[in-house]
């Protein structure tokens, strides 16, 4: 997604050798006492513990309804000072947009400029547009931070339900912050949202001057940027939710396994299309696309289960460096709850450290438990980052 990425999809599709791994010790007791210790979202030193190679949890992957998704990151560096870095039409319907895009400009130097995501009615009758859910973060070149920050405000979004009505040929932006504010040379703009349109429209992420507005610009705009396929990727995609069901019952005595999703190999990066000729597009890292995940365990040996996840890759290359993630889980009582991880710093470097996602406990009166999330690839994140179900020892 960033130049953390660039590096990390040669990874992912096995260009380069990951040389990251610890034995684990037989005697897990020292492990559980840290983890028990800690609190959720904090990280903890797992030395000796954690390694790239536990067994993985076989799973089915199923694909769930969802809108049409549409990412914006193939420029993520718009170089033109004005120019459309994405144009796609959607059908009448849902559609999920996520706009990454950072402002690169050098030639003839270095100048404040405005990204935008801006809507046209194609159709031939008033398009009603109404938003669903919407997260947008304030320009910055903190591309950690508005990762977590971005994901935890779509999990969080309550909008008003407002419908906007736009005349046939009619333009709108889809998100007026981004109208307003200006983006420095190096600073990402991140928006995460999904809307409802009934008539077929036009999507694009324009860059343009600061005295401009999208809506107006966008008709006079001749310069498409041509796409490289690089980075994440650009164009629109059928497939925005899987639904992520292990084939078997986890049971705690069996030791640690891992959960790997979003790794371009056990679990194949979504394909779509570019433009309007649908060329060929791929999502390298299925970022924005949502993992709703139920896992099925028992306790044979009276244990429980923490959830830790770990920045696997940090020993490959100096872009590994870093990784923050944000989820929604379920919690025991049905309630769903949202968190940055981790929770008292900005990333985790790296071996040993962990980040304690959650802790769960057998209930007595249930053979079967049940744990259910929704996670989503983090962006500026190498990938993948393992989720690994660690046995626990009953809190003394």
């Amino acid at each position: 997604m960033n130049k953390h990425i660039k590096t990390s999809l040669l990874l992912m599709l096995g260009l380069v050798s990951c040389k990251v791994g610890f034995a684990q010790k037989n005697d897990l007791s020292s492990v559980s006492k840290k983890i028990v210790s800690a609190n959720k979202g904090d990280i903890v030193l797992l030395e000796d513990f954690l390694k790239m190679d536990f067994p993985k949890l076989p799973y089915t992957k199923t694909v769930l309804p969802g809108p049409q998704y549409i990412i914006s990151d193939d420029p993520e560096y718009i170089r033109v000072p004005e120019a459309i870095a994405l144009q796609e039409t959607v059908d009448p319907g849902a559609v999920r947009l996520y706009v990454y895009n950072v402002n690169g400009v050098k030639e003839p130097q270095k100048m404040p400029r405005k990204i935008s995501a801006v809507i046209k009615n194609l159709g031939h009758e008033n398009m009603h547009f109404r938003m669903l859910k919407y997260a947008s973060q304030k320009p910055s070149s903190n591309y950690f931070e508005i990762g977590k920050k971005g994901l935890e405000d779509y999990f969080l979004s309550a909008v008003d339900n407002q419908v906007k009505v736009l005349k046939p040929g009619e333009v709108m932006a889809i998100d007026e912050k981004l109208e307003k504010q200006l983006v420095q040379y190096d600073e990402l703009v991140h928006g995460f949202y999904e809307f409802v349109v009934d008539q077929p429209a036009q999507i694009a992420v324009i860059q343009f001057a600061p005295n401009e507005s999208g809506p107006k610009v966008f008709p006079r705009i001749k310069t498409l940027i041509p796409h490289s396929h690089a980075n994440a990727g650009r164009g629109i995609f059928p497939i925005s939710n899987y639904q992520i069901n292990p084939k078997d019952t986890l049971d705690t005595k069996k030791g640690a396994v891992q959960l790997i999703v979003a790794d371009g190999q056990d679990d194949p990066w979504i394909t779509g299309t570019i433009g309007a000729k649908k060329e060929f597009a791929k999502n390298a890292g299925n970022y924005g696309v949502l993992y709703k995940t139920k896992i099925k365990w028992k306790s044979t040996d009276g244990k429980g289960l923490a959830l830790v996840s770990w920045n696997s890759r940090s020993g490959d290359n100096q872009w590994c460096g870093g990784m923050g993630l944000t989820m929604e889980l379920v919690g025991q009582d049905g309630q769903k709850t949202v968190m940055q991880y981790p929770r008292n710093a900005l990333i985790t470097k790296g071996y040993p450290e962990a980040i304690l996602i959650e802790t769960y406990w057998p209930d007595p009166k249930k053979e079967i438990q049940e744990i259910e999330f929704t996670y989503s690839p983090p962006g500026a994140s190498c990938l993948p980052t393992p989720l690994i179900f660690v046995p626990i020892d009953p809190k003394k």
